[in-house]
């Protein structure tokens, strides 16, 4: 069976970038367009590995990273960010609401396979 990776962010173009890296990697790709939709979709589809934007709409990464850590259905789903954000102190606050990791955008495709292979 394949890894479910559940991807989200409200860029189409960075979605289907990420889309087609994960799913190259060998990986079943599920995709959200804002946090409130991830949420929903990964009570639903039970992905292995969440990556995700912070910058978005109504609900940043931030937030839904933080209640995905305080749900106790979900608590167990590393929240890998994939961000233009890329100061220490945000490095520091992703780790404070839960997630493995911050990759800087822009990335190369080996980071992202390379946190597919530590959490999915």
């Amino acid at each position: 069976m394949n890894k479910k990776v559940l991807i989200v962010d409200d860029s189409e173009t960075d979605l289907k970038h990420l889309e087609q890296i994960v799913s190259g990697a060998a990986y079943q790709t599920v995709t959200a367009r804002s946090g409130e939709e991830a949420i929903s979709k990964a009570r639903k589809e039970k992905p292995s590995l969440i990556l995700m934007d912070i910058i978005m709409g109504d609900m940043d990464g931030f937030s839904t990273c933080r209640e995905i850590s305080q749900d106790p259905e979900l608590s167990k789903i590393p929240v890998v960010f994939v961000s233009s954000k890329n100061q220490k102190v945000d490095h520091i606050w992703a780790a404070k609401q839960g997630a493995k990791a911050l990759v800087s955008k822009p990335y190369k495709n080996e980071e992202i396979i390379s946190q597919l292979h530590s959490y999915a």
